[in-house]
């Protein structure tokens, strides 16, 4: 039996602090990877940091966001991280962003592999209608969903509560993020999902990070591993 895939969202840009979340989420019952965001690959040295992980599976969530060309140029500057497994692109960046973006990694790094982000975690039905959208969180992801399959993306990003239509429209990697145990404080995400019921429906892995980076990580990797029995 496979074990659960499990990202750690390295959400800090101290160097010190990733060593230490390195060290202590090492577990025989987990597929153990790890998440940088633009927090710890802006700090001073973290790009260098990441480039010199070996034997672990990285996740880059930049979540680039720009017109083709730029977009695809982004990708080529990344090009002597050959140990990166993933990085994130925005949905809403469109189709001819999403096909640039998939053809300069296969070209780069055939190892890359695009993630489309979808509505983000923290996006709620109402927060949408504020920045101008009249579809619903649903009807968005569904789009987009479909626009990640025609453009060959590798993997898509999504809400729990969007996991079982996102994947009778999508067949690859499906990456859930705003996860939480249950009856924990949810912060500042809007639809959120415990790590059991996301696999449940569909996720192929899933993004945790305060829930395990603070306090003592040790115990909570053992919380998680229990959770998921």
């Amino acid at each position: 039996m496979n074990k659960p895939k499990i990202f750690i969202a390295c959400d800090t840009n101290k160097t010190k602090e990733v060593i230490n979340i390195i060290s202590k989420t090492k577990t025989s019952k987990l597929n153990i990877g790890y998440k940088f965001g633009l927090e710890f690959f802006y700090s001073k040295g973290g790009r260098e940091f990441i480039s010199k992980l070996k034997g672990k599976n990285i996740f880059l969530d930049t979540k680039i966001s720009d017109i083709s060309n730029t977009s695809a140029a982004a990708i080529k500057s990344l090009k002597d991280l050959k140990n990166i497994n993933y990085i994130t692109v925005h949905a809403n960046a469109g189709e001819e962003t999403l096909n640039a973006v998939v053809k300069m990694a296969n070209k780069t790094n055939k190892k890359l592999r695009i993630l489309a982000v979808t509505v983000l975690t923290s996006i709620s039905n109402s927060s949408l209608k504020k920045i101008g959208h009249t579809k619903s969180i649903k009807e968005l992801v569904k789009k987009q969903a479909l626009l990640a399959k025609a453009c060959k993306c590798h993997g898509i990003i999504c809400a729990g509560s969007d996991l079982k239509f996102v994947k009778k429209l999508f067949n690859k990697e499906i990456i859930t993020p705003g996860i939480r145990f249950k009856g924990e404080n949810v912060g500042d995400q809007k639809r959120v999902m415990t790590p059991k019921d996301a696999f449940l429906n569909g996720a192929t892995s899933i993004v945790m990070g305060r829930s395990i980076i603070k306090g003592n990580i040790k115990n909570n990797i053992k919380k998680l591993v229990r959770s998921l029995n």
